[in-house]
């Protein structure tokens, strides 16, 4: 058999560093018995009629049709959640029903930091709201519930921390997410 193949999403493809980073979590990938696919590994050569954006989209669909599971890094970006673009793939990729596996590296829930950027009351039914009256998730998931449902679906939680960790290079929970891995495939 060879060695599953896990796709590697996260908010990190818009670091400065992301080619590092990638080729870091790939190197761990293959030292705990994995090929990492990572989103920038594909050559995006655009041809006349197509765009970019629709050549990135189909490459990173291809490459979660390919892997065998994932790995999500739900760290906040660019606000309290996770990069919707990473909230997508983890939901395209459970619906193919293929292993997901998340982290993030804020200790936080979703509750807290939303809470905190926008404020919070109790209404009179006893919910949550922000200050523009939106009701606040107040379940103590790590993210919105359709994404730490979609791992808790599959009897696994993302993985968090015990106190936040600065910015989203490091890749404790990722190796935490690795070992997860190989014990779902039995090495």
């Amino acid at each position: 058999m060879s060695n599953p193949k896990i796709y590697l999403a996260g908010p990190e493809v818009f670091l400065p560093d992301a080619v590092e980073i990638g080729a870091r979590k790939k190197i761990l990938c293959e030292e705990f018995g994995f090929v990492g696919l990572y989103p920038l590994d594909h050559d995006l050569a655009v041809a006349p009629g197509e765009t970019l954006d629709e050549k990135i989209f189909a490459a990173n669909v291809a490459f979660l049709r390919e892997a065998d599971a994932a790995i999500f890094n739900l760290s906040p970006f660019r606000g309290v959640n996770a990069d919707p673009g990473t909230a997508f793939e983890l939901g395209f990729f459970a619906a193919l029903g293929k292993p997901v596996f998340a982290y993030t590296n804020e200790a936080s829930p979703l509750f807290d930091r939303v809470a905190g950027e926008f404020g919070v009351h109790v209404t009179p039914e006893g919910e949550h709201c922000d200050a523009r009256a939106l009701l606040i998730e107040n379940f103590g998931n790590a993210d919105n519930l359709m994404l730490d449902c979609a791992l808790k679906g599959q009897g696994r939680k993302v993985i968090r921390p015990e106190v936040s960790l600065p910015g989203l290079g490091d890749l404790a929970g990722f190796m935490a997410c690795l070992r997860q891995a190989r014990l779902h495939f039995g090495f």
